[in-house]
């Protein structure tokens, strides 16, 4: 399962330079699959729809930093635990009940984030 970031969030930032996919956005800011990675040309995401590795995408949240699902392995392959939840000062870092992944699916998801 992809990991959140839920409205409790206080925007101290301490969670973005611990994604090891770079999957973790300040609120506002659009995101790409090509952001910390090595994708280049088309790439599909959890929905089905294809994209361009460096084509802006919408922000998931406006108001406060943000976990794209499309990227987040939950640490899987990199650290024992999720790294943004380990640094968070306030627990707002959780398991998203609506992307819920087994550990296959995240391991192949850091093999092709990262080839």
């Amino acid at each position: 399962m992809a990991i959140m970031i839920t409205d409790e969030c206080i925007n101290c930032g301490a969670c973005e330079p611990e994604c090891p996919n770079n999957a973790i956005y300040e609120g506002g800011v659009e995101w790409a699959i090509a952001d910390g990675t090595s994708i280049s040309g088309s790439y599909t995401l959890k929905d089905g729809s294809e994209v361009e590795a460096n084509d802006q995408q919408a922000p998931i949240s406006d108001d406060y930093y943000y976990i794209t699902p499309d990227k987040c392995t939950e640490c899987v392959g990199f650290h024992e635990e999720p790294q943004c939840a380990a640094v968070c000062p306030v627990d707002c870092c959780v398991p998203d009940p609506d992307n819920e992944e087994d550990e296959d699916t995240l391991l192949a998801r850091k093999s092709r984030l990262h080839v």
